[in-house]
Order: C-alpha cells, then sequence, then structure tokens
C-alpha cells in the first residue's frame, strides 16, 4: 500500500538544561518522498514533544502527503524513553500511534508501532538520532507490516 522512501528530519530545541530533560520542548520538520495506491508523493510533516519526566518524550506530529490523489493526512503521538547513559550514546525506544486521513473510496486506518535507536550527542547544543521503525498497520482488506530506518538532526537554540 505505501512506502516510505526517504525522510530527513531537522528538529530545534528550547534549550533550559539537559537536551533529555523534564520540561524540554522540541519541534521538527520532516521533508521526504513516498508512493502508494500507484502514486508518488511528498511528504511534509510538522511536530513537537515535551519532555514529561527527564529522558521521557510524548509528542504529537502531522504529515501531509503533496501531490497526487487519494489526498493522505497523518496525526501521529509517539511516546520515546531515553536510556541514561554517562556517554553521549543516549540508547533509545519508543511506541508510535498514528491515524491516517485518506479521500474515499479508501478507508481511514490507524497504524501501531514501535522504534529504537541511538541518540548522538554531538556538541553542547546539538545531536542526532539513528534509528529504526517498525510498524502495523490495518486498513480493512488491506494489512501489512512494514520497517524503515529513521534519521534526525537537532539543534539547540
Amino acid at each position: 500500500m505505501k512506502k516510505i522512501l526517504t525522510i530527513l528530519s531537522l528538529s530545534t530545541a528550547l534549550f533550559a538544561g539537559g537536551i533529555f530533560s523534564v520540561g524540554q520542548k522540541n519541534f521538527g520538520l520532516s521533508v521526504g518522498s513516498s508512493n502508494g495506491y500507484g502514486n508518488d508523493y511528498v511528504v511534509v510533516g510538522v511536530n513537537a514533544n515535551y519532555f514529561v519526566t527527564d529522558n521521557l518524550s510524548i509528542g504529537t506530529g502531522y504529515a501531509g502527503w503533496f501531490g497526487d490523489k487519494p489526498r493522505i493526512n497523518e496525526v501521529s503521538i509517539p511516546l520515546t524513553y531515553y536510556m541514561q547513559t554517562q556517554s553521549s550514546y543516549k540508547p533509545y525506544a519508543g511506541l508510535i500511534y498514528r491515524h491516517t486521513f485518506i479521500d474515499k473510496p479508501y478507508d481511514d486506518y490507524d497504524v501501531y508501532g514501535g522504534r529504537i535507536g541511538v541518540a548522538v550527542i554531538t556538541g553542547t547544543n546539538s545531536f542526532i538520532t539513528i534509528g529504526w521503525v517498525q510498524e502495523h498497520y490495518d486498513a480493512g482488506d488491506d494489512s501489512d507490516t512494514r520497517g524503515y530506518p529513521e534519521i534526525n538532526a537537532g539543534f539547540l537554540f
């Protein structure tokens, strides 16, 4: 049904202590390409995350698929825990819920999944994350499990 080809995400965080400290907020923008329903799309997304406690963030996001029909819009809620380590490498694991709104004659559907990876603090004001996302979706007669890499870069100000 859908296949994500590439996604590059840049995020900015409002720095108020450690990168993954309680109260920390970050905002992101993603741009990528994908195909689905026999069509190619440009996928543009925005997201925001808030650290409810040290090393644990909850967020919300939106992605729009542009360039063809059917129109596709997604809203997501990620939950991510960054493991505390003494090094600049912070393994992470998380859960993802996403609802996809799609034009008729197709039905909306939900996606559930998980993500794992490592966040690397590259400086006092920057980090990157490299990981893997595994998802399962069920769209009526079409059900599938897929996985894809994720790469993010963050800059604090």
